[in-house]
């Protein structure tokens, strides 16, 4: 418990300096978010209006007490208005972003560790075999595309050539989504080519990673007193072999997780999908510094929930950690 709780107070602590560089960058900076609506609006505004606009954006008063004013409204979720997308709280636009990239990228996070980690298991098992000769030098080479390449023939060859899949969006443009059976299908449809090429990219280096960890263990001593103990070969794989080589898999799975909320830029841009990657491009494109701080602020917090959720899965795996309470 010592142990998880020093970790929880580093993250803590590393999220609160991540917020406050957050809060000082944009105001080190020349000009201020309110710059392009008030250039854009110039000789249109009385000078009260032009207070009501910075007020509404945070730049009231001392820069302590805008420092203050930014950790309240923080807390209550209150991320201010979107420069690009005036009056719309930038709160309302990230959190729908999120919802899309969540079910994107999550699930081809989620497939790829699978496959990967299933293929890594039994390529080390049966190393110089059929399949891991195979399908381990093919995942090298997947591993070097890079998702921009991928996105794209996809894309070129069954949307714009084929047109077996749609060219884009999260949905049937004429689908107003709900929770039906319709939306459902049109989502899923959608998502296939997104889910695919990042999938593709992706699986081949937990492929890697488990296999090569794996063989680094099969001739440990605790792998060589299970087998001469007689127990299953199932067993020895699973229970011993596997369970320790998916230790550091794990870490990464949790990094990978905390980055779903980053966006897949390109895999977005090329599908025209409407998640935080597509959303935050516009976004610096545009200026809209409200909405990239929101981003920054949300793909922090992810990234350290993640590494929490990681470092308490360790301990569960690993009993070193439970019962000395040190990593």
């Amino acid at each position: 418990m010592r142990f998880l709780a020093r970790r929880l107070g580093f993250y803590l602590a590393a999220f609160f300096v991540a917020v406050t560089l957050n809060f000082f960058i944009p105001r080190w900076m020349p000009g201020d978010p309110t710059t392009r609506i008030l250039l854009a609006l110039r000789g249109k505004l009385r000078p009260d209006q032009v207070e009501a606009i910075r007020k509404t954006y945070g730049f009231e008063g001392s820069l302590w007490d805008q420092y203050w004013n930014y950790l309240w409204k923080l807390a209550h979720f209150d991320f201010g208005i979107s420069t690009v997308n005036f009056p719309e709280p930038t709160s309302d636009l990230l959190f729908y972003a999120a919802g899309w990239t969540l079910l994107l990228v999550g699930i081809a996070t989620a497939i790829s560790f699978v496959i990967g980690i299933t293929m890594g298991i039994y390529s080390a098992w049966h190393r110089g075999g059929f399949f891991d000769t195979v399908f381990t030098p093919i995942n090298v080479m997947m591993n070097a595309f890079t998702p921009a390449v991928v996105a794209l023939l996809l894309w070129y060859g069954f949307s714009l050539e084929w047109a077996i899949f749609p060219l884009g969006r999260a949905h049937d443009i004429n689908l107003t989504p709900g929770f039906n059976w319709e939306t459902v299908a049109s989502v899923s449809w959608h998502a296939v080519l997104p889910v695919a090429s990042i999938v593709l990219v992706n699986f081949g280096s937990w492929h890697l990673g488990m296999r090569n960890t794996m063989i680094n263990l099969l001739n440990e001593d605790f792998v060589v007193l299970a087998k001469a103990k007689g127990l299953s070969d199932r067993r020895v794989r699973y229970r011993y072999v596997a369970r320790n080589a998916i230790l550091p898999q794990i870490t990464s799975l949790a990094l990978s997780i905390g980055y779903v909320l980053g966006g897949a830029f390109i895999t977005e841009v090329v599908f025209n999908y409407p998640g935080l990657g597509k959303f935050t491009l516009n976004a610096i494109q545009a200026r809209d510094y409200t909405f990239i701080q929101a981003q920054l602020i949300l793909l922090t917090g992810s990234v350290l929930v993640a590494n929490l959720a990681s470092d308490v899965l360790n301990v569960i795996f690993d009993p070193r950690l439970r019962s000395g309470g040190r990593s």
